[in-house]
């Protein structure tokens, strides 16, 4: 089976007031890192005989910013999967902050075999974005994409984000046109979320911002799919949208059962029966992984779990989570827990595959949670 790498690149030039995921702002560290990546991949493929035969058919960098590495250790990392994880690269995808793309650096990274820029745009209004403490412009947003597309990269993603604070529909509306005059090949939106712990959830814990009410919050998901999906969007997950052949390919293993393999601080990696993850301590694991020790821990996966994995992924997929995939006792189940919401049709039974509705779309985790099994 093909399967996927992802390679956690954790620095940032700044940190977003949203964000949650593991990143530093200790930029001097990069090479280091870069040099404890690569032991580490050399590591995994020697003490996990099943590595040896792994096919690699994605690459995806993730962040952070991988754009802030120098193009020299992005050059050492990815001779570094074709030597020790070869494969036939499908896709491969770098996330790139608009204010790190140059003509230099993207046809760089085309020529090490990228072919997919997926790029944090989330607003084209200059406001918003400050709100966020972006580093970018929208005017530096529409510039980098244009130059992307100029560098021969035929695959652009694009990140949108919706709800803010005092945001109105028009101000949405306004955001997704713009998107729309670039014709990206694909496209993430997101409502902004007030993660515990991140400056974002301060100022709402301190009355400094309001979060957006249901009711605009509806109004918003629905104009996104309403206008993507009038414009060839194919909505093929809650939060995806991809024109005729370009859905993600390496995301899309998360939400269908594939295996994947992660690098890097805080990476994740799963293989079908067991999960691990890397601590998410750049100094701890750069240490760990320089003294020759994985720096991971790991969880057995059993009956129970997994099927609440699928039902927590493929449900978020237009497929839906296939039944013929589970074992009769989870089959009976999942059936039995979806009653109610068949009955209100939040859900539908189609081609033995359980799939929201255009209406479950907006009750998602309650119809999720209603699934699990406890």
């Amino acid at each position: 089976m093909n399967k996927g790498i992802y390679v956690h690149i954790p620095f940032c030039k700044s940190r977003c007031v949203y964000c949650g995921f593991y990143s530093t702002t200790h930029a001097e560290l990069c090479h280091r890192y870069t040099k404890a990546l690569l032991h580490e991949m050399e590591l995994r493929s020697s003490v996990e005989a099943s590595l040896s035969h792994y096919n690699t058919d994605t690459v995806y960098f993730g962040g952070g910013t991988p754009s802030v590495l120098d193009l020299s250790d992005m050059e050492l990392i990815f001779h570094k999967i074709s030597a020790v994880y070869p494969g036939n690269m499908r896709e491969v995808t770098v996330e790139m902050n608009p204010d790190d793309v140059t003509p230099q650096y993207v046809s760089a990274l085309k020529s090490f075999g990228v072919n997919r820029i997926s790029m944090g745009v989330q607003s084209f209004d200059d406001n918003r974005l400050r709100f966020l403490r972006r580093r970018h412009s929208a005017s530096q947003a529409i510039k980098a994409y244009n130059i992307i597309r100029q560098a021969g990269i035929g695959n652009i993603s694009i990140d949108l984000m919706f709800g803010f604070p005092k945001e109105n529909i028009g101000d949405w509306q306004n955001d997704i046109k713009t998107a729309l005059s670039l014709d990206p090949n694909h496209i993430s939106a997101y409502c902004l979320m007030y993660e515990e712990g991140t400056p974002l959830h301060k100022m709402l814990e301190a009355g400094k911002v309001k979060q957006i009410d249901e009711e605009t919050y509806v109004a918003m998901y629905t104009e996104l799919i309403d206008q993507l999906t009038s414009h060839g969007y194919e909505h093929y997950e809650i939060s995806n949208f991809a024109k005729h052949g370009y859905r993600s390919i390496h995301n899309s293993s998360y939400w269908h059962d594939v295996p994947y393999l992660g690098f890097g601080a805080s990476a994740h990696s799963y293989n079908g029966k067991r999960r691990l993850w890397n601590i998410d301590n750049l100094q701890e694991y750069i240490m760990s992984v320089e003294q020759g020790v994985l720096p991971a821990e790991y969880e057995d996966i059993d009956a129970d779990t997994h099927y609440n994995d699928l039902v927590t992924t493929a449900l978020r997929t237009c497929e839906g989570l296939d039944l013929s995939m589970l074992h009769n006792e989870y089959r009976e189940y999942a059936l039995k827990s979806a009653s109610y919401s068949l009955s209100n049709n939040n859900i539908e039974l189609c081609d033995n595959h359980l799939r929201l509705t255009r209406k479950g779309l907006f009750v998602s985790d309650l119809i999720m949670s209603d699934l699990i099994k406890v």
